[in-house]
């Protein structure tokens, strides 16, 4: 069998991947398109385009080309929902500090505008551990396009083949794969394992502390 690389480096997808925004985002939404959206719109059809750009969602739920005012209400309401929405998922916080002190490289990767990312990363105390943020202000194109992963693994200097890019959604696993870099999907994702394995997801954590061993870090005292 031959020696996979060492993994170096962990980029993670932000929102439904490290931290649970499910709720908000699907009450933001609900909230945005109150009258507008068809009657009985609900969280079926918000969730299969969990992880696009905002604008996008919006164009597509309303059958509007100008979503300015509704990407305002979606914000608003976000805005203020958001500190008492927003928590880790479990075993997250223990994970990221031990890829820290390992030595793993990690960064962002969203379609989340830059301010509201830093503000999560920061209310839940991960942004110390992070060294890049790539959100969708700082990229031409979004996921899945290969832009924003490449854009992450250039500013860390590090090698694709060596990187995970941790992810809740198809656009996550098409962005990685396409930037050279290791899918990795997570079992939480409300979209389900299927549809990250038929997006080329390369291994599926079940479990947060999953990807210690797959960075090659032990678990002190045979945790499970």
């Amino acid at each position: 069998m031959t020696q996979r690389k060492k993994i170096t480096t962990v980029l993670f997808d932000l929102d439904g991947t490290i931290i649970d925004t499910n709720e908000l985002i699907i009450q933001s939404f609900i909230h945005a398109l109150k009258g507008i959206a068809p009657e009985g719109f609900g969280r079926e059809h918000i969730i299969p385009s969990m992880g696009q750009p905002l604008t996008m969602q919006l164009q597509h739920f309303s059958g509007r080309q100008d979503v300015a005012s509704l990407t305002q209400a979606y914000r608003e309401y976000n805005h203020i929902r958001h500190d008492e929405m927003v928590s880790m998922f479990p075993g997250v916080a223990d994970v990221v500090a031990r890829l820290h002190a390992a030595g793993i490289r990690m960064g962002i990767v969203t379609t989340k505008m830059r301010a509201s990312s830093i503000r999560a990363l920061e209310l839940l105390g991960l942004y110390k551990y992070m060294e890049t943020l790539v959100s969708l202000d700082d990229v031409e194109h979004a996921k899945p396009h290969p832009e924003p992963v490449a854009k992450a693994i250039q500013a860390l200097g590090v090698e694709p083949s060596e990187t995970f890019m941790v992810g809740d959604s198809s656009v996550d696993m098409k962005s990685a794969i396409a930037a050279g870099a290791i899918p990795v999907g997570v079992a939480w994702s409300l979209k389900g394992e299927n549809h990250l394995l038929e997006a080329g997801a390369v291994h599926m954590l079940h479990e947060m502390n999953e990807l210690l061993a797959l960075c090659g870090i032990e678990l002190e005292g045979g945790e499970g």
